[in-house]
């Protein structure tokens, strides 16, 4: 009977190292090491943050065009 127990005592306490050890290596996390900010594992699947700079004036076109319309009228003001 105690060598049942024992086996069934391994057995959980084996499991419990299993479970543990996945839910640590599952996760991805931030680490600050020496000053520096080191990337999860899943650096390389994160969807990407930058967005190329635009144009200054995002409505240049619809500018010039009003530029050139108030010059056909005629209203053009400086």
């Amino acid at each position: 009977m105690s060598g049942c127990k024992h086996s069934r005592s391994l057995f959980k306490q084996i499991a419990c190292v299993g479970i543990l050890s996945a839910v640590l290596f599952s996760t991805g996390c931030q680490v600050n090491v020496g000053g520096q900010t080191l990337p999860s594992p899943f650096y390389l699947d994160d969807d990407i943050q930058y967005f190329a700079p635009g144009p200054e004036f995002p409505l240049a076109n619809e500018a010039a065009a009003q530029g050139v319309r108030r010059a056909e009228d005629g209203d053009l003001e400086e």
